[in-house]
């Protein structure tokens, strides 16, 4: 029976090497439901944006499943969301779907090789360039998703993650909009009575100094263990974990 609900991006399950499988007791959720001697349902994908979760939360089954026995749910978006997307998002994800495959082979190619380039330069123009999604609309699907889970559950508790920070080559160092969409989030949080958790002061240091991933956005272990404990710390209160205790 999960004790937490983690809807998420890559950082959730992508280690100092490669992605891992979701039960990895060293990624953060897994550290984060240690403490209270319980189990993560985990639904995550790589690249997942808060109006993903919001997708998952009304459309995968297993969320349906978990959601009446979880004993907190965790927003684990907005980092994602927050990075440069030189192409808007909407064809940029269509690049998989790209037929026949030599041209797809050769879109996602001459997009990998041209989005170093473009994102710190698109970042120079007045409100920082294009953005894979706006913070307005960051705050809206992460809204939607708290009411639809207090809707169903208007006690479980509801915890979102702030943006992350990174070094990625892949995005030209450039990152403009973090800070707007921690505004964004910060301030729907307040309304919404929704605690959050700090993740660019946890892991700050560890992810600009080199001792994360060498892609420069994802975490090293240290990094998954300052997430997860600080999670457990912020649940623990007035969560209800394993065997009813709270």
């Amino acid at each position: 029976m999960p004790d937490l609900l983690v809807l998420a991006d890559s950082l959730a399950f992508h280690g100092p090497d490669r992605p891992y499988p979701a039960d990895e007791p060293r990624l953060w959720p897994n550290v984060a439901a240690a403490r209270f001697g319980g189990d993560v349902e985990l639904v995550a994908r790589a690249g997942w944006t808060a109006r993903h979760v919001w997708s998952a939360l009304t459309g995968d089954p297993r969320v349906w499943a978990a959601l009446p026995r979880a004993g907190a749910v965790v927003l684990g978006v907005s980092g994602m969301d927050s990075l440069p997307s030189p192409l808007p998002t909407a064809l940029r994800e269509l690049i998989p779907a790209l037929r026949p495959e030599p041209v797809r082979r050769a879109v996602r190619e001459g997009y990998r090789r041209a989005q170093p380039v473009l994102a710190p330069a698109l970042a120079r123009l007045p409100g920082g360039g294009p953005v894979t999604l706006p913070p307005r609309l960051t705050a809206a699907y992460l809204e939607r998703c708290r009411a639809a889970i207090h809707a169903l559950r208007p006690e479980l508790p509801v915890v979102a993650l702030l943006p992350s920070v990174h070094r990625a080559a892949d995005y030209g160092l450039a990152h403009p909009h973090r800070a707007g969409t921690e505004h964004a989030v910060r301030a729907w949080a307040e309304t919404a009575a929704v605690p959050v958790l700090d993740v660019a002061e946890l892991v700050g240091d560890h992810v600009l100094s080199g001792q994360g991933n060498p892609d420069g956005l994802h975490w090293g272990w240290a990094g998954h263990r300052l997430v997860g404990n600080a999670l457990a710390d912020l649940l623990e209160p007035g969560t209800a974990v394993p065997g009813g205790h709270a």
